[in-house]
């Protein structure tokens, strides 16, 4: 019997050539069926981006090239962390769906194949993450890869390298123990101060020629992992020239994420610069954060996303250059944003204003010369229908999202509800009760509803609801739960019975 090969087995074997012999020589995209590529830039909020008109110029290439982009201005995470942002962009699914809710935790194996790497059977598909937990999923739908490259693909060069490979089943587990006993992190300690100063210097000399480039030190992943964002996107361009086509890139990228480390370019660029945020109410969250210590990060990540910004650009142009674009989606987004506000930094917080969820989102199609802006809300789960509408494949059922405009056949509805959701202390498996975070977004109002949290409990609540008009106040200064009751009961019933609906099966 004569054997034949399939053409997925055949763009996955071409992967496997050496570069400089790889597929693009005999393979050529098929007429219409376009590469596509997504790069994520972590925890970059719109917020502080000058693009979306924040003061500080911090993305002065990004506005630049978005002058040839889909620009959506009111672009949403699934959630406000690593695992349920991602997993909602990955899978095109709410949280409440794919039940990421855990920190280093994946999507449920019932849905597990319920993945955009899947639906793009039909292409070369890569991924990478600098980030330890985006790579639980990327290891979960890593048989719907053709090309997985592990995390240490990327860094400087580190001794626990061999952690990856000795522990390859656990290293996410592997990975939080070594650190936590190894690394020295930034407030100075490691939980084995004996090892941890026999390792540091030892990792100190494997990056020493390159320190003076950061001064506030070389950007990390969990403190040790060394990288560069240079190296990275150098990476990333070779490996798409060589890369068989029609391919699917997924690229995670950690800056701006903390530690804010940004190279000596940027370094002290908004030192001084008279900027002053505006003030807002502390929140029932807060991590009692004073004005100094939040002025000096704040300056350092917007530091920080300069970097990435340059980087972008470097990577936007390579593209262009060699040819890729005219034949690639490009799409720049975050998995979720970054708040330094109300008493709290970062994004391990259980509160969901507006700069922690609300995310950057261009889409660069092939030919586009001109900006179009996009002003309805949309959500990350809508990137996976989209992304297969545009490369004209079929959009199965388990996708919760919808096509992007101005993609769609018709306008989005204008009662149409999108939904953030921060669950990290419920269980997968259980009804969702237990320290839970969401928001619905329905027109020009955003409703909290907080529930299960000793914060509330102290305060003798069971729950807190706000509600803000977000085109009247888009940095939610006025909670309008009481001056506007009946909209604020109408939406939080709404939101409610979405929470009923989605509780069922787990009751």
């Amino acid at each position: 019997m004569k054997k034949t090969i399939n053409r997925r087995d055949f763009l996955k074997l071409a992967g496997l050539l050496p570069l400089g012999l790889a597929a693009p020589r005999f393979i050529q995209t098929p007429k219409g069926q376009k590469n596509v590529v997504i790069l994520i830039f972590d925890a970059l909020s719109a917020y502080h981006m000058s693009l979306y008109g924040y003061s500080r110029e911090t993305t002065p290439n990004i506005a630049k090239l978005a002058e040839r982009a889909l620009v959506y201005n009111k672009h949403y995470a699934g959630g406000n962390y690593t695992t349920t942002g991602t997993a909602s962009l990955l899978t095109g699914t709410n949280p409440w769906t794919h039940r990421a809710f855990q920190i280093d935790g994946g999507v449920a194996e019932s849905v597990a194949t319920h993945n955009i790497f899947n639906v793009f059977h039909n292409y070369y598909r890569l991924a990478y993450t600098h980030n330890l937990f985006a790579n639980v999923l990327l290891k979960q739908f890593q048989n719907n890869m053709d090309d997985w490259i592990p995390r240490n693909r990327l860094f400087l060069g580190s001794y626990s390298g061999f952690i990856q490979t000795l522990f390859g089943n656990d290293e996410d587990t592997a990975s939080i123990s070594w650190g936590r006993n190894i690394k020295i992190e930034e407030a100075g300690y490691a939980y084995s101060l004996f090892l941890s100063h026999i390792y540091q210097p030892l990792q100190n000399s494997k990056v020493k020629n390159i320190n003076a480039q950061f001064p506030r030190g070389i950007p990390t992943s969990n403190y040790e992992d060394n990288f560069t964002l240079e190296q990275a996107v150098s990476w990333i361009s070779g490996r798409l020239t060589a890369a068989p086509q029609p391919f699917f890139g997924y690229f995670h990228l950690l800056p701006p994420h903390a530690p804010y480390r940004t190279s000596s370019e940027f370094y002290g660029r908004f030192r001084a610069d008279g900027f002053t945020p505006k003030e807002k109410p502390i929140d029932v969250f807060t991590e009692h954060k004073d004005k100094n210590d939040l002025s000096r990060r704040r300056m350092e990540y917007d530091e920080f996303i300069l970097y990435a910004d340059k980087e972008f650009g470097r990577l936007y142009n390579y593209l262009e250059s060699s040819g890729l674009l005219e034949n690639t989606l490009l799409v720049l987004t975050s998995d979720h944003g970054e708040m330094i506000e109300r008493g709290i930094v970062g994004h391990m917080t259980n509160a969901l204003h507006q700069p922690v969820i609300r995310i950057p989102l261009l889409i660069f199609e092939p030919g586009r010369k001109t900006r179009l802006d996009i002003n309805t809300a949309t959500s990350a789960i809508d990137l996976l229908p989209t992304l297969l509408h545009l490369t004209n494949q079929t959009i199965p059922n388990w996708a919760e999202g919808i096509i992007l405009p101005p993609f769609a056949s018709a306008a989005p509805a204008p009662d149409r509800k999108i939904y953030v959701m921060r669950a990290i202390k419920n269980a997968p498996d259980q009804p969702l009760t237990t320290s839970v975070s969401t928001t619905m977004i329905k027109g020009i109002y955003k409703i909290h509803y907080y529930i299960g949290y000793p914060e509330l409990k102290k305060r003798g609540q069971d729950e807190l609801v706000k509600l803000f008009d977000i085109e009247a106040d888009p940095e939610e200064l006025v909670d309008l739960s009481l001056a506007r009751k009946e909209i604020a009961n109408q939406l939080l019933g709404e939101l409610k019975a979405k929470l009923a609906e989605v509780n069922k099966p787990y009751l």
